[in-house]
């Protein structure tokens, strides 16, 4: 089982990226998948997540509005759109599937 994620970088407030995860090993089609993240000297923290069909995305209050979750089961992949950053944003954000977590994209907010 492998969680892969990619898209992270160092944005300005205001700013935008997409994060991207590509699963393997399980069925990635029949499971809900999450993103999670935590920011220095913090817990981790749940952000986002969305069932197996892709139809019923959720969002930790913070970054409702702003992130919006996907995914391609054709292709085993989740995303998370982030839209209006802010620099409480900073974290690492982990792609995360119950038992396993991948190794993790920094995204730093920063002006």
């Amino acid at each position: 089982v492998q969680l892969v994620e990619s898209g992270g970088g160092l944005v300005q407030p205001g700013g935008s990226l997409r994060l991207s995860c590509v699963a393997s090993g399980f069925t990635f089609s029949s499971l809900h998948m999450n993103w999670v993240r935590q920011a220095p000297g913090k817990g981790l923290e749940w952000v986002s997540g969305i069932d197996a069909s892709g139809t019923i995305p959720s969002y930790t209050a913070s970054v409702k509005g702003r992130f919006t979750i996907s995914r391609d089961n054709t292709k085993n992949m989740v995303y998370l759109q982030m839209n209006s950053l802010k620099p409480e944003d900073t974290a690492v954000y982990y792609c995360d599937q119950g038992a396993t977590r991948g190794q993790g994209t920094q995204v730093t907010v920063s002006s």
